[in-house]
């Protein structure tokens, strides 16, 4: 049986990889977790006089290097002076160069967020007139590339190695203290500390590139590194390397020398290692919380501990569970997972998935701050995902509980037979061994000249009958295992609840990763007021989407009409894909209509400024009205389509 079962154990662990690495590969650049909420200059204002400096507002707080904000002329050159510098709360300025000639000026960032991810953007504005600009800013985006990449899969496999070195711990200590002795638990819990050393060390190496350049020759810079070692992300790190070395020693004691103590020692040192465990497992989860998602925006004093005690859940059921899955497929015959050591497993799993629930409820709270944000947000839909998974996850674990109190009740009636049988065998024995002693008194005599030369060939064969007796034992004992319906049963449904915990995994490591849907919807909030207010002070702002059918055909044009009132006025469009990137296409084309005076259409073909941004300036609204504004955007040789809005200007 154990023949048919190993195919597909090895099938079903493929396509859990295959589906977490379509989970990983679809998460893409790392989302910002500080959005950008306002600037001065604002976005595609033209400004009379050329401003002394240049600020924005994120957010949230955000750290800033020597080159995080940068001014660009038309040509490309810098125009900044000094480093930028924090001018209260959120905000922060770099100072320019004073006697700027007229024309359109380009402002990128790239900043990291307070929860440690990085930040990047940029936007134009323009003294005097706007102009054309060789500035491209089509690439502005953090956490990408190869680099990108590398510290996702990087913090998937620390996530992973935290899960089964804790769990794996726990449930060798808590539920199976037999399994010390085992070598298959004993490599899974050094694989776990070995996988998140790795990957500590690894993100310590490729932090620098990740929040700066991006480039896969940066990884080994030892100055970057110095950097990364003088932030919060890097404190964190460097405490979990000196965490993990407490770890091993805490392995080293569990499965060497607790082994060879007798009853009385090793209640002590379970208890020594129980405390001890619990302090550094602690420790190790505690280096994510205060870097990340909870170190940063609302009641993080609290918001802290409360994640270090949901990761403390996650290793003890999902790293249990890896325990309990290789404990029922590899431990050896002789010493085989029992009953008791699962059901005090069970037991565990219960009280890890009611602090997942609590501690659960307080985060989505925390993060989503609104039920819009479930489905409005991607971290919303994300969420759903992770919930949908947990309750079929519990819906498993829910039948490994009956499999388990099956596998208790044919364990006790195994044990009666066992102990009747073992009594029938010693009687068998001794019996055997009076036949033995008798048969040998009169025989003694008659094989004394003989017993010399036959001795050595006695004792071999002797030998090996004991082996070939003891792997007959062996083998017998291992098929009447395998052939347990329960057991059979407890291990499908292990395995299964193992399959949804690594594609879980996935999801909650791409959460980490992902912009929580309280500040999206606040940097939303922010960017609409800061609209709301431009119009109010005289500027029109349009959204319109299109769709030529085409390749990138679709996506959103805006239209910047200011002061938006008859006479000249200075008009900006932006053409962005669903994702609000910018990107370019052939040819743009407006037209302004005022259908209740029958004037127009009026055509505009604006200049081409950057990736994305076309400008005209000059343009000229006879009078005030319900002006129908319509753009025609065209995408390929043959694709094109016309979209329009009406909208009061003067």
């Amino acid at each position: 049986m154990t023949s048919t079962i190993a195919p597909r154990v090895r099938t079903l662990v493929l396509l859990l990889l295959a589906a977490t690495g379509l989970l990983l590969a679809g998460a893409g650049p790392v989302s910002a977790h500080a959005a950008l909420t306002g600037s001065d200059p604002r976005q595609g204002a033209v400004v009379d006089k050329a401003p002394q400096q240049v600020s924005l507002t994120f957010s949230e707080k955000v750290a800033l290097a020597d080159d995080s904000l940068r001014v660009l002329d038309p040509k490309g050159k810098r125009v900044d002076r000094g480093d930028p510098a924090g001018t209260g709360g959120t905000t922060y300025s770099v100072k320019l160069h004073s006697g700027l000639p007229d024309g359109t000026y380009t402002v990128t960032y790239q900043v990291v967020s307070e929860d440690s991810h990085p930040v990047a953007g940029a936007y134009t504005f323009s003294i005097g007139a706007p102009s054309k600009t060789s500035v491209s800013v089509d690439d502005q985006a953090a956490g990408g590339g190869v680099v990108g990449v590398l510290y996702g899969f990087g913090r998937y496999v620390s996530y992973a190695g935290f899960i089964v070195l804790v769990g794996g711990a726990a449930f060798v200590l808590g539920c199976w203290r037999g399994g010390t002795a085992v070598r298959s638990m004993q490599r899974l819990v050094v694989s776990g500390w070995l996988a998140l050393t790795a990957a500590t060390l690894g993100l310590l190496l490729v932090r620098g590139s990740y929040t700066g350049s991006g480039k896969v020759g940066d990884i080994f810079d030892l100055d970057l590194l110095g950097q990364v070692l003088q932030t919060k992300t890097g404190a964190a790190l460097v405490s979990r390397l000196l965490l993990l070395a407490a770890a091993a020693l805490f392995i080293a004691v569990l499965f060497g020398a607790y082994d060879k103590r007798d009853d009385e020692e090793k209640r002590d040192l379970t208890f020594g290692l129980a405390i001890g465990g619990s302090v550094v497992a602690a420790g190790l989860a505690a280096s994510w919380a205060m870097s990340e998602h909870a170190s940063t925006g609302l009641q993080a004093g609290l918001a802290m501990p409360v994640d270090v005690l949901h990761l403390l859940a996650v290793a003890g059921w999902l790293g249990g569970l890896t325990a309990l899955l290789v404990a029922l497929y590899r431990a050896p015959v002789e010493t085989p997972v029992d009953g008791a050591a699962v059901r005090r497993f069970s037991r565990l799993a219960f009280g890890s998935v009611l602090a997942l629930v609590v501690t659960g409820i307080y985060q989505s709270w925390r993060q989503l701050g609104s039920w819009s944000a479930f489905t409005g947000t991607r971290y919303g839909q994300l969420l759903l995902v992770k919930i949908g998974l947990v309750v079929l996850l519990v819906g498993i674990a829910w039948i490994s509980r009956r499999w388990t109190a099956r596998l208790a009740e044919s364990g006790a009636a195994v044990s009666a037979e066992a102990a009747e049988e073992g009594e029938n065998e010693a009687d068998a024995d001794a019996d055997v061994e009076k036949e033995r002693v008798t048969s040998g008194a009169v025989t003694s005599a008659a094989t004394t000249e003989s017993g010399a030369a036959d001795t050595g060939a006695g004792s071999e064969r002797a030998a090996q009958l004991a082996r070939q007796r003891a792997a007959v034992d062996t083998a017998r004992r291992k098929r009447e295992r395998d052939a347990d319906p329960n057991r059979f049963g407890l291990r499908r449904s292990v395995l299964a609840e193992a399959g949804v915990a690594v594609v879980l995994l996935a999801v909650t490591t791409m959460l980490t990763s992902t912009e929580p849907g309280r500040t999206e919807e606040q940097a939303a909030a922010a960017s609409s007021s800061a609209t709301t207010e431009a119009n109010a002070a005289g500027a029109l702002t349009l959204d319109m989407s299109f769709d030529t059918g085409g390749e990138d055909g679709k996506g959103v044009v805006r239209i910047d009409l200011d002061p938006a009132r008859s006479g000249a006025n200075e008009m900006h469009v932006y053409v962005l894909r669903p994702n609000g990137r910018a990107f370019d296409i052939p040819e743009v084309k407006v037209a302004f209509t005022l259908e209740a005076q029958d004037i127009g259409p009026l055509p505009v073909v604006p200049d081409h400024i950057s990736t994305g941004h076309w400008s005209a300036s000059g343009v000229q609204i006879p009078m005030a009205g319900d002006w129908k504004i319509a753009v025609t955007v065209r995408t390929s040789d043959i694709d094109q389509a016309t979209v329009s809005k009406n909208a009061q200007i003067g």
